[in-house]
This record gives C-alpha cells, structure tokens and sequence, in this order.
C-alpha cells in the first residue's frame, strides 16, 4: 500500500491546524473542565472541527477517534484517523510551547501514519511505514546511548506514577540516568525520536496521546510501545526509547 498520499495529507493538515492554535496561543483563551477534569478551550475544539471536516470531506468512509468529539465509525472500514487537536492543554493555557497537533491513521488495527507538528516551534516530526522519519523536512533517527549513565529520562508529571503507586520505579529511573526532566507529553516523545533524550515513560495515557508514535519510532529505529515491550498505542500506557538501551530499561521496569 502507498502510504505516501496519507502522510502528505496528514502533514499538510497538521500544519493547517496548528495555525489555528495560533490564533489563539498567548492571547489569554479561557478554559473549562470536561468531566475527566482535564482542561479544554475553544482552540481545542475549533482545531479538532477543522480536521474532522477536512478527513470526513478527504475519506468519508473512514473511522475518526478524536479527543474532544468521540468516535465516528467507518462502517467496517479498516481505515481509522486519531486527532488530539492540542496534546498538551494545560502548557498551551500558560503559554508553554511544547504543545501539539497530533494526527494519526490506524489500518487494520496498526498506528501506519503519525504526524505531531508543535505550532509554536515551528517542529513537525512525521513518518510512515516504510517512507522514513523526518523531523523538519530531515531524516532522524533515536540516539544510540547505550549506557543510562549517559542517557536522559523523561516524563510529564511524577504525580502519574504515585496514582499506579510507582514513585519507587520513579526514583530508580532518576538515579539510573545522568538527566531525568518533566519535559512531558508529545514532546518528550518527540525528544527521544529525534536522538535528544533515550527514555519516555507516561504511566496512563489514551490513545489519541500516541497514535502518531508507533510508526514514527519503527522508521526511526526506535520502540513506542507498553512497558511490557508490546508495541503500539492501544496499552493505556506509553514508553518510547531508543534500540540499545531498550533491554535495560524493561529490566529496570520489571525490577522495581
């Protein structure tokens, strides 16, 4: 299957969505809390309507999954679209720039596409099974560390870790590797797919977090997956990681 229209459809779109983030990024948008208590802005909710329509008017037979407005089936069609029109509401709120739009397309159960454009930045980090990861129009790959001495930790918040009672695992990462940073959310993972950090870990996650990620680590040379090593965004958690230190790390996960 040429994958290549999808990826250039999803990449131009990201881009077109981040714009509208923008509009907004800085300006004092207002929130409210959904049930989850997470945050939401109108940015949030204008961004997903514009990819909706565009992947409904684009592939109208296709499954979407977005963050803000559910599901929509695609009656058996094996072709399924992931949005999280911002990942990474609350930094978008302070005007932190680590944001993103992520865009994914799933086919016949697997992540094949992923696109993750941080507006603010100006960095688009995008891939697809067999055409490469690129990050601003470059080739990249994860780093090659070998030794977790040398290597950075990342993740968003500790407070993930205390609600699965794993501060222990927590601290053993920190002390284990020469940098641990909350450098968190799609960016983080963005970090480690491009050779600037080795580790990601998100104790819970949902699957429009990290759709994108599956085929952007597999053309990078990298693992996205469970911490159980199961590849994929469907475990409800995320690490990604480079090749060389990825028996370490399932070791240190097991052990603590």
């Amino acid at each position: 299957m040429d994958l290549q229209p999808y990826l250039t459809f999803a990449r131009q779109l990201a881009y077109r969505a981040g714009q509208i983030t923008l509009s907004h990024y800085n300006k004092g948008i207002q929130h409210v809390f959904k049930q989850d208590e997470t945050p939401v802005t109108e940015a949030d909710r204008s961004t997903e309507e514009l990819i909706r329509g565009e992947i409904e008017k684009n592939y109208p037979s296709h499954a979407i999954v977005g963050e803000e407005y559910g599901a929509k089936a695609g009656e058996g069609n094996p072709f399924r679209w992931f949005i999280d029109p911002i990942d990474g509401t609350k930094s978008f709120i302070k005007g932190v720039p680590f944001y993103s739009v992520l865009i994914a397309l799933e086919i016949e159960g697997v992540s094949r596409v992923g696109v993750a454009y941080f507006p603010a930045l100006d960095e688009i980090l995008y891939a697809a099974d067999g055409l490469g990861c690129w990050w601003n129009g470059r080739r990249t790959r994860v780093s090659e560390v070998s030794d977790p001495k040398k290597g950075v930790f990342l993740y968003t918040s500790w407070s993930g870790f205390r609600t699965i009672n794993r501060l222990d695992m927590f601290a053993r990462f920190h002390k284990e590797f020469f940098i641990g940073r909350g450098w968190g959310d799609a960016y983080g993972i963005h970090m480690v797919a491009t050779g600037r950090a080795e580790v990601l870990l998100e104790p819970v996650v949902d699957m429009w977090d990290v759709a994108p990620f599956a085929p952007i680590f597999r053309e990078a040379g990298g693992f996205f997956g469970s911490w159980d090593g199961k590849e994929g965004h469907t475990h409800g958690e995320a690490l990604a990681c480079n090749a060389a230190l990825k028996p370490k790390i399932l070791e240190l996960i097991r052990t603590t």
